[in-house]
């Protein structure tokens, strides 16, 4: 999703019981997980930036943080104790203490709570992060949001792609010229991954897709190819591309149109892992960032057959709030029971991911946010900074995008299946 220059961008989708976020940009407890017996029930969106994930729904059961035995914290994590800021006594004004404004617990400052950036909240956070977690900077810009959205690991050359920010002013994308996707190469930073700053020392190369993907924003991988969302430019149409992830890097067009007219600005994109098939979000941010036509369409989710042609909408009603919802996914794909997932304390959620444990996270005003199932807080990787999108790359390997930085994480977590579904092009 393309994000406004303030970093108040748009975030992605999960399969499954589906978490949305409303948002100022916003899955569930054991009985409901239950009810769905593991199958993928739930989609987790982000409202106000149209970003969402699906989710496979695993029975969580809490037990209380006090019952577990207790454990080393690693060196670059620290214990945010919540009961030290239950009561603050003297508590800021709305003026000064709001949705895009940071919070430092108790003791914190910001230098403090960057150098040790994995922050538990939880004590199942330790098992994300595991033993020796690690977050470095792998490239940095003077400010042109080159590390916008869009990261989709393709494990056969077991690189990340990602994409630069479209209508960012700093980037001078949207309306004159396209943003451009690029990529780099895992094993390169794995080497690097135990310094705090490697800028400079990992390449990041453009990615020249024929044609060209105008202004892409969200991605995700599909039948051993990458789907990218384009946002359009000007009277050019916003389009779904389907592009190869080797050179010379071919794409086709999936879909440009809903009967005849055109999409907003299409913003993210999630595979569903029960059918098959693309959903995807189209919001207004092309228009608010002046490279799209006045919508002539609501902000909806829409699905999308590829054996069938067939589009249908799925849910609307998406505002521009702090918030991550999430919805039941049936049987039949469509979506229904909307329920407030989450509430976040730093920015507007987006790019929205699932672990194959069924945790959820979405990049936000601070850093990368992670809950249970449940929606309950668990932990953050901290930047001090918007991460607008973020994706992990198979076991224990993360790439944050940051508009005008990129990081490398390190920790115990898996991405869920879908991060790097079936590329044998077999469904």
């Amino acid at each position: 999703m393309a994000k406004a220059d303030d970093g108040a961008s748009k975030r992605p989708i999960s399969h499954g019981r589906v978490p949305a976020a409303e948002s100022t940009k916003a899955p569930d407890e054991s009985k409901r997980a239950l009810k769905h017996h593991g199958a993928v029930s739930v989609v987790v969106v982000a409202l106000a930036v149209g970003a969402f994930a699906f989710r496979q729904q695993i029975p969580s059961l809490d037990f209380g943080f006090l019952t577990r035995p207790p454990h080393v914290v690693p060196p670059s994590a620290q214990v945010i104790d919540q009961k030290a800021f239950n009561v603050l006594g003297s508590v800021p004004p709305p003026s000064e203490a709001h949705g895009t404004s940071y919070f430092f617990p108790p003791g914190t400052e910001m230098a403090s709570l960057k150098a040790k950036p994995f922050h538990i909240y939880d004590y199942d956070f330790y098992r994300i992060i595991g033993a020796e977690p690690t977050l470095t900077l792998i490239a940095e810009t003077s400010g042109n949001p080159m590390f916008h959205e869009a990261n989709v690991w393709y494990p056969a050359t077991d690189e990340m792609f990602f994409v630069q920010n479209a209508g960012a002013p700093a980037a001078g994308t949207g309306l004159k010229q396209s943003s451009i996707i690029q990529k780099i190469s895992l094993a390169q930073a794995d080497a690097v991954k135990h310094q705090i700053n490697a800028t400079g020392m990992v390449s990041v190369e453009e990615v020249y897709s024929h044609p060209q993907v105008i202004n892409p924003n969200g991605a995700t991988n599909y039948r051993g190819k990458v789907v990218f969302t384009g946002e359009g430019q000007g009277d050019i149409a916003p389009a779904l591309f389907l592009m190869e992830p080797t050179e010379p890097y071919n794409t086709t067009v999936l879909l440009d149109n809903y009967y005849g007219r055109q999409f907003n600005s299409l913003n993210d994109v999630a595979v569903n892992p029960r059918n098959k098939e693309l959903y995807f979000t189209d919001v207004s941010y092309g228009y608010l960032q002046h490279f799209r036509p006045q919508p002539v369409l609501p902000n909806q989710v829409y699905r999308y057959n590829p054996r069938t042609g067939a589009v249908t909408a799925v849910a609307d009603g998406f505002k521009l709030v702090n918030a991550v919802c999430d919805y039941d996914v049936e049987l039949d794909g469509t979506w229904s029971n909307r329920k407030l997932f989450a509430f976040v304390d730093s920015g507007i959620p987006d790019g929205v991911h699932c672990d194959a444990a069924g945790n959820v996270y979405a990049g936000c005003g601070d850093g990368v946010t992670a809950w249970n199932a449940s929606g309950k807080l668990l932990g953050k990787i901290y930047l001090g900074e918007v991460a607008a999108n973020f994706q992990f790359a198979g076991k224990g390997r993360m790439v944050i995008c940051a508009e005008t930085k990129l990081y490398y994480a390190t920790l115990a977590a898996s991405g869920a299946p879908i991060t790097d579904y079936d590329y044998t092009g077999t469904y």
